[in-house]
């Protein structure tokens, strides 16, 4: 680690995460035209983002700062890879880990690792089924598109929302900070599919003013102190490849956990590799009429940035 690494992570122990998150959310709902106009220019700028990729390409018509950082894309700047059995992205971003999970222990760096049950808040019950399965962790840095997707089509189970701490969720953290996923504040999504279950969280981190879904709406701010679950068993949250389920307002971290031998290239890709939403993790080595794209549309090159 360098002096820097050191530099960026200490004061954050010091920090009032959570009063500088709550200020930053309230800053990004801020309507006075000129406020929110010179900060979508700035980070724009900035972070170089694509706004031609945007529903809504003019930033007058962003209400505040809030809907332009968590802005709908077109459906055609994020096709989801068809195939029943493939698994796609649910975000942007770059794939910071994958590996498998040893017994019940995820490897977050060297010197560091996490247990399964401490991550989705301590059901040691459901974090068995993870027992030596895969993970990935992808991170989504301020510049990507803040919405998250169903890698795989299925069934929401329930949900659990794990208060935390709010430190960032660089490499620099993630290297010093032990158990960062399972120590930061957190959603944990219980899904079931034909293929099995599988589980999502959403990582929260310092200045990520609000985490919400599309079926609870948000659900931070304010920071509860304790556990807070949701069962929807018995409510028809159905959903299919690619639906969206969730946002982030500014950047954070998205785990993905499956099963022993349920889909084992989870813990096998391309790590540092950046990938979009909807994108294949790993191309199938046999693919059918049905499910591929054209050799006339899409060369091997454009397979490896998503289809572009």
């Amino acid at each position: 680690m360098s002096l820097f690494d050191y530099v960026q992570v200490v004061p954050q122990y010091l920090l009032p995460k959570h009063m500088l998150s709550s200020g930053m959310h309230w800053f990004m709902q801020i309507k006075q035209p000129w406020v929110k106009q010179q900060t979508i220019k700035l980070i724009s700028k900035l972070y170089k983002i694509d706004l031609t990729e945007a529903v809504e390409q003019d930033i007058n018509n962003y209400p505040d700062f809030n809907h332009f950082f968590t802005r709908a894309l077109k459906p055609e700047a994020r096709p989801i890879y068809p195939g029943e059995q493939v698994w796609v992205s649910p975000a942007d971003g770059v794939i910071s880990q994958s590996a498998e999970i040893k017994g019940n222990r995820m490897i977050q760096a060297k010197c560091h690792d996490y247990t399964v049950e401490a991550l989705v808040g301590g059901d040691i019950h459901y974090a068995a089924q993870f027992n030596n399965g895969d993970f990935a962790v992808i991170y989504l840095s301020p510049k990507d598109y803040h919405r998250v997707h169903m890698p795989m089509s299925g069934k929401l189970v329930s949900m659990t929302y794990v208060p935390g701490d709010l430190f960032a969720v660089n490499p620099s953290t993630v290297s010093l900070v032990p158990g960062l996923f399972a120590r930061n504040e957190r959603l944990v999504l219980r899904f079931e599919t034909e293929q099995g279950p599988f589980c999502m969280v959403m990582v929260g981190a310092i200045f990520v003013g609000s985490m919400e879904t599309v079926f609870q709406g948000k659900i931070t701010p304010p920071y509860a102190p304790t556990l807070q679950h949701w069962d929807y068993r018995h409510e028809p949250h159905h959903f299919a490849k690619g639906d969206e389920i969730g946002r982030f307002n500014m950047g954070s971290t998205v785990v993905l956990l499956t099963p022993e031998n349920q889909f084992s290239l989870l813990g096998k890709l391309e790590q540092e590799r950046f990938i979009k939403m909807g994108e294949a993790f790993e191309f199938p080595n046999v693919i059918t009429e049905e499910d591929s794209y054209t050799d006339d549309n899409h060369t091997d090159d454009e397979h490896a940035t998503g289809g572009f």
